[in-house]
């Protein structure tokens, strides 16, 4: 458990705790918010590859959904019969099913680490684990835009982490043109967290440091921006064929 521990100490919270100190020092004005959206912006760009993978996997699947549905209507008396078509048919066209689910794992501990360099990066005692080459700042102003307290929770960013996250939830359901269709209990599902997950964001958001919910919001537009390329890149495939 200890080993568990310092790697996720040093694997991810220092070096994002020092990456956004370093950003904090070298941008005009210091501005603490303006820090947190650069980072994300990294963040990003690093798992550009892996959120590609998954979204152009998950407008596959979309795409497949007729013949999805056809292997579950002729094979539903046998479960496992309709599980081997389905894997077939996946690998027929080279998806993998699990790709959507990989982002957001990868995510989950990267929250976490940012929860903690929000929550207590702010002291001053945290700057000791800064490494050697970042320089120390005398305090850390967490103002966003002078406006903003990033160390404190904030509802207006709290409801704009649920607008984002419905934006994002209504594409990724269009991803899929016959979700929301039929009767089965998967499809009612997804139709129902397109609402229930901005409610559970804007829920959660509310009691969270204002610059853990400035990440959710940036990283959240960045998603919603690279759906909205690679459904345009395919649909004008689509058209040139």
């Amino acid at each position: 458990m200890n080993f568990i521990i310092l790697l996720f100490n040093e694997a991810l919270y220092r070096p994002l705790f020092n990456g956004l100190i370093f950003l904090y020092n070298i941008i005009p004005l210091h501005d603490f918010g303006i820090a947190i959206i650069l980072l994300t912006i990294i963040i990003r760009l690093i798992l550009y590859p892996l959120n590609q993978k998954a979204i152009t996997s998950q407008k596959a699947l979309g795409q497949l959904a007729p013949q999805i549905k056809e292997v579950q209507n002729k094979f539903s008396g046998d479960k496992v019969k309709q599980s081997q078509s389905l894997m077939e048919l996946y690998k027929k066209n080279n998806i993998n099913p699990a790709s959507g689910c990989l982002p957001l794992l990868i995510q989950l501990p990267i929250l976490i680490a940012l929860y903690r360099v929000f929550w207590n990066g702010l002291n001053p005692e945290s700057l000791n684990i800064l490494y050697s080459f970042i320089s120390r700042p005398e305090q850390i102003d967490p103002m966003f835009l002078g406006l903003i307290s990033l160390a404190k929770a904030n509802y207006v960013m709290a409801i704009l982490a649920g607008i984002f996250t419905f934006w994002q939830s209504k594409m990724m359901v269009n991803l899929h043109p016959a979700a929301g269709k039929g009767s089965d209990f998967g499809a009612a599902m997804n139709k129902q967290m397109v609402y229930l997950m901005p409610l559970i964001t804007v829920f959660i958001a509310w009691r969270l440091p204002a610059g853990l919910t400035l990440y959710w919001v940036v990283t959240t537009l960045a998603g919603i921006l690279q759906q909205y390329h690679v459904i345009k890149k395919n649909d004008a495939k689509v058209i040139s064929k």
